[in-house]
């Protein structure tokens, strides 16, 4: 599949985002940059407040169940990243990646085949945030070296 075709491929796909209290501030930024972005079917799954305390691992349950059936993608935003990528990837098929900086965010779509992306926010600025969203949703997973590694990733396999 030529860059093109997957580019436009991964813009039509349903995307899913959710964070807990810390990360609510920069949940509809991001929202709004990704439909700037030319996203088409978002979904957010709350929070919808930072004034309730939230735990964290209930959005990251809610995301990632809701993007396993749908082979969608995931954005998920708390203090250090940490709490929700762990709950993630707890998940056959997730690979969700903790990402701090542009070129980290699109290496892991690009050789780790990310499907979910964790943001730091205590650790980012807003501007930030949305360059490492940016550089994720504007890379594709790469080829069969990488394919071959990735399929490796779950316990199960050799």
């Amino acid at each position: 599949m030529d860059d093109t075709v997957a580019h436009s491929a991964l813009f039509s796909q349903q995307v899913f985002l959710a964070s807990d209290h810390a990360g609510y501030a920069f949940k509809t930024p991001v929202k709004q940059h990704l439909e700037s972005m030319g996203i088409q079917s978002l979904t957010d799954l709350g929070v919808h407040t930072a004034d309730v305390p939230s735990d964290y691992p209930a959005y990251a349950h809610k995301l990632v169940r809701a993007i396993v059936p749908a082979h969608a993608i995931g954005v998920l935003l708390c203090g250090t990243g940490n709490g929700m990528a762990m709950v993630a990837n707890k998940y056959k098929g997730i690979r969700a990646a903790l990402c701090w900086t542009p070129d980290i965010a699109a290496l892991a779509r690009k050789h780790n085949h990310a499907n979910v992306l964790c943001l730091p926010v205590r650790f980012l600025s807003q501007q930030e945030a949305l360059s490492i969203v940016a550089a994720f949703f504007q890379s594709t997973p790469q080829g069969e070296r990488h394919a071959r590694r990735v399929a490796h990733i779950d316990p199960s396999d050799p």
